[in-house]
C-alpha cells in the first residue's frame, strides 16, 4: 500500500513538473497556433429554382429551426408622387393584414399555434418576406408563406391601424435634434426633389387606399426580382425539393424593378442651421456624397476613414474631441460607399452649444491632417487588423453566410470582393492612405448641418474665440418643418 502511494506521489511530481515547464511565466510569453480561416465558397450553396430564381441554401442541424429569407429589389423609390408612404404601409400590412383565404385574425392564430414568425418589410432600395420555425413544421411554415407572398389581403382594418401610427409617427418628428438633422441632411446632401426627400405627409398618407397597397405589392413580389437565403435543420435535397414545389413554382408577374434613380442635385456647399431653442446642445454633421462601387481605392478609404472617425475610442475625432478636449461624449465618422447608390462622407458629434464650433474646427483640422499623410504606422497597424481580424464576422453563422451571399447577388456584388478583401487591406499603405483621403475626402465641398439653439451655437465660447462656423462657408438658416406637411414653418 505503501508503495502504491510513493509510486502515486511521484506520477503527481512528474506530471506537475511537465506541466509547470510548459505554462509560461508571464502572459505576454503565451503562444497560440495560427489561425486559418478562408471565407466560404459560394457555389456549392447556391442552387437555381425551376423558375430560374437564385437560392442560397446550408445546412446547419445546431437546433430545430429553419430560416427562409426571400429578398426583393425594389422598395421606396418605386413610390408614385402623392403616395409617399405606401412603401412603409406595404411593408406592415403586407403581414398583418391576412393572406390568401386567412383573415388577419386566422393567420396570426395560425403562425401564434406553430410558435412561427413571418416578417415582411420594404426598405428604400430592397425588401425582404421571412419564415422562421421549427423544422417539423416546415411545410406547413412554406404553405403559409407563399399564401403572404402571393396573394396578401391587406384587411381596411390594419391598414386602418397602420395609417394612424404612421400619422402618430409624424407627429414626433421635430421632438429630437437627431430627427431633425437627419432629415435635413439627406435633403442638403442627395437633393431636394430626389426621391429619398419625398417623404409621407398627413395628406399622402390619408390618400393612400387599400388598392394603392395591392399595385405596390405587385411590382415587389415578383419572382424576377428575387434572391433566396435558406438555413436550417434539413437535408439540402429535401429542401429544394420543397423550394421548388412551393416558391420554385412562382411565375414572374412581369419584368425586373428599375434601377434606382441616382442623385444629381445636391445642395451647395456651407453652412446650414435649424433653429430648435428646447436644446441645449447641438448636433452637427459635416460631409458631401460618397461614392458608388466598384472603386479602385476602396481599402484605401475605409482605412482613412477608419483612422479618422470610424475607428471608435482608436480613431483621431474621438481622442480629440473626446478624451483630450471633453466636447462630446462621441464623434464620428463615416464614409459610405454603396452598392445600388452612393453613399455619404459624413463627420458628426453632438456638443454643448458654445463648444459646437470648436468640435467643427477640431474635425476640420484633422481632415487636414489625414489629407497631408500625417496617418502613423500605429495608426495604420490598428485600423488593418481591425478590418481584417473581424471580416471572419460577417459569414460567424450559416444563416448571416446565405444571407450573405444572398444580398450579393441581388445588388450585384461579386465574391471576390470578399475572397481578396484581406489582402487588400493588407496592402494599404500611408501613401494609399493620404491619396485616398485627398481623393475624396473634399474639405471645400463640405456641407455642415447644425441642428439646436442657434444663438447659443454661433455665439460660441469665449475659451475658442478663433472657432467659428462663419468661417466654414456662407451660413443659410433653414426653417423648421411642419411635421405633417413638411412645409416651413414661419420663423
Amino acid at each position: 500500500m505503501r508503495r502504491q502511494h510513493l509510486v502515486l506521489a511521484l506520477c503527481v511530481l512528474v506530471v506537475a513538473a511537465v506541466a509547470s515547464a510548459q505554462i509560461p511565466d508571464r502572459p505576454e510569453k503565451l503562444t497560440y497556433p495560427g489561425l486559418t480561416w478562408n471565407v466560404p465558397n459560394p457555389a456549392p450553396l447556391r442552387a437555381v429554382l425551376a423558375n430560374g430564381v437564385p437560392v442560397y441554401i446550408s445546412e446547419d442541424r445546431m437546433l430545430p429551426l429553419v430560416s427562409v429569407q426571400v429578398m426583393f429589389r425594389g422598395g421606396r423609390y418605386l413610390e408614385p408622387r402623392g403616395k409617399e408612404g405606401v412603401a412603409a404601409l406595404t411593408g406592415t400590412v403586407w403581414r398583418t393584414g391576412g393572406a390568401g383565404d386567412l383573415d388577419a385574425s386566422q393567420l396570426d392564430e395560425k403562425l401564434d399555434f406553430l410558435a412561427a414568425q413571418v416578417g415582411t418589410n420594404v426598405g428604400d432600395t430592397t425588401g425582404m418576406v421571412s419564415l422562421n420555425l421549427l423544422s417539423k413544421d416546415l411545410d406547413t411554415g412554406l404553405a403559409l408563406l407563399m399564401k403572404v407572398l402571393q396573394a396578401p389581403r391587406f384587411e381596411q382594418a390594419r391598414l386602418d391601424k397602420a395609417k394612424e401610427d404612421l400619422i402618430s409617427d409624424m407627429k414626433r418628428r421635430n421632438d429630437e435634434a437627431a430627427d431633425i438633422e437627419g432629415r435635413e441632411w439627406n435633403r442638403l446632401v442627395f437633393g431636394d426633389d430626389y426621391w429619398m426627400n419625398r417623404l409621407a405627409t398627413k395628406a399622402s398618407v390619408d390618400g393612400i387606399a387599400q388598392a394603392d397597397l395591392v399595385a405596390f405589392h405587385t411590382q415587389l413580389a415578383n419572382p424576377a426580382n428575387v434572391v433566396i437565403a435558406v438555413a436550417g435543420d434539413f437535408t439540402r435535397k429535401d429542401m429544394l425539393a420543397k423550394l421548388n414545389a412551393t416558391l420554385g413554382a412562382w411565375k414572374a408577374t412581369g419584368p425586373k424593378a428599375p434601377p434606382v434613380p441616382q442623385p444629381v442635385a445636391p445642395a451647395r456647399p456651407g453652412v446650414y442651421a435649424v433653429d430648435k431653442k428646447d436644446v441645449n446642445q447641438g448636433r452637427v454633421s459635416m460631409g458631401h456624397i460618397g461614392l458608388r462601387r466598384p472603386i479602385p481605392d476602396e481599402e484605401a478609404l475605409d482605412v482613412a476613414n477608419d483612422i479618422l472617425g470610424g475607428g471608435g475610442f482608436t480613431a483621431w475625432m474621438m481622442k480629440r474631441v473626446r478624451s483630450d478636449e471633453g466636447l462630446a461624449y462621441g464623434a464620428y465618422s463615416r464614409f459610405g460607399v454603396g452598392d445600388l447608390l452612393p453613399g455619404t462622407f459624413r463627420a458628426y458629434f453632438q456638443s454643448k452649444s458654445a463648444t459646437c464650433a470648436r468640435a467643427a474646427t477640431l474635425t476640420l483640422e484633422l481632415m487636414g491632417k489625414l489629407r497631408a499623410g500625417e496617418a502613423t504606422a500605429k495608426d495604420l497597424e490598428t485600423s488593418k487588423k481591425s478590418f481584417i481580424e473581424t471580416l471572419p464576422r460577417t459569414f460567424e453563422t450559416k444563416l448571416r453566410t446565405v444571407q450573405r451571399f444572398a444580398t450579393d447577388e441581388l445588388v450585384g456584388l461579386s465574391h471576390e470582393y470578399w475572397t481578396g478583401y484581406r489582402a487588400r487591406i493588407a496592402a494599404v499603405d500611408a501613401a494609399a492612405v493620404k491619396q485616398a483621403a485627398e481623393r475624396r475626402m473634399k474639405p471645400d465641398q463640405l456641407i455642415v448641418v447644425i441642428v439646436g439653439n442657434l444663438d447659443d451655437i454661433f455665439k460660441g465660447s469665449p475659451d475658442h474665440p478663433d472657432a467659428s462656423f462663419e468661417k466654414l462657408g456662407p451660413v443659410t438658416r433653414l426653417p423648421l418643418r411642419d411635421p405633417m406637411t413638411l412645409q416651413p414653418l414661419a420663423p
